[in-house]
C-alpha cells in the first residue's frame, strides 16, 4: 500500500517525451509563468503608450480615475453640486437635480409616486397565553393576559421617481407602521421642490 496508484505503471504516455528525473525545460529559458523577453503575451503588463504617468508622492493616495463612483477626471464637480436637502432610500434630492445610482436627473418635473407593500399584523403573543394558561388553574383572572397583543409590520415601501426620461425606484423597509406616514411626509417635500 506504500504506491498510491498500484495499478499504474511507471512508463509516461501523455504529452511531449520527457527524460526520468528531470524537469520539463521551460520555453525560451525563462522561468515558469514569465512570458520571453521581449514579447508580451495576453494579461500580462503591456508597456503604455504616450508619456509615463508619475506615480503619487509618499502617502498620498491616487487620484480616482472616471468610471463608476467617478462623473469625471480629477478636478471634476459633479452635478447638482452643494448640499444635499432630502434623501429617501438611495435617493438624495439636491436644490436642482435629484441623484441616484442610475444618474442624475432634473429636479424640475419630477414625478414621485410611493407604493405602500407593507403590512401590520396583531397577535397574542406566547408568553400571554403561557401567563393564561398558568393563572387560569388558580383564578379566572389569568383570562385578562390574553388582551395583551404585539403589532408587528413587515413590507416595504416603494418610491419611484421618474425625471426627464430617467426611472429610479427604490424599496425602504418598513419597521414600524408609522414608516408609510414618514416616507409620504418626505416625498411631499420633494414633490413640492420637483413643482
Amino acid at each position: 500500500m506504500s504506491d498510491p496508484n498500484p495499478y499504474a505503471d511507471d512508463s509516461y504516455k501523455w504529452g511531449p517525451p520527457q527524460n526520468q528525473g528531470t524537469p520539463p525545460p521551460a520555453p525560451g529559458g525563462q522561468g515558469y509563468g514569465y512570458p520571453a523577453a521581449g514579447n508580451p503575451v495576453y494579461g500580462y503588463p503591456q508597456p503604455l503608450s504616450g508619456p509615463p504617468a508619475q506615480p503619487p508622492g509618499y502617502g498620498y493616495p491616487a487620484p480616482p480615475n472616471a468610471g463608476y463612483g467617478y462623473p469625471g477626471g480629477p478636478g471634476m464637480v459633479p452635478a447638482g453640486g452643494g448640499a444635499p436637502v432630502l434623501s429617501i432610500g438611495d435617493i438624495t434630492v439636491m436644490n436642482d437635480s435629484v441623484v441616484t445610482p442610475s444618474g442624475t436627473m432634473p429636479l424640475k418635473g419630477a414625478v414621485w409616486t410611493a407604493t405602500d407593500m407593507s403590512r401590520t399584523e396583531e397577535k397574542i403573543p406566547p408568553v400571554a397565553i403561557v401567563l393564561a394558561i398558568i393563572f387560569a388553574l388558580f383564578c379566572l383572572i389569568g383570562l385578562l393576559f390574553l388582551l395583551m397583543k404585539q403589532k408587528q409590520t413587515t413590507g416595504f415601501i416603494q418610491v419611484t421617481v421618474t425625471s426627464a426620461g430617467r426611472h429610479h425606484s427604490t424599496m425602504i423597509p418598513a419597521m414600524q407602521p408609522e414608516t408609510f406616514a414618514m416616507v409620504m411626509s418626505q416625498v411631499n417635500t420633494a414633490r413640492s421642490m420637483s413643482v
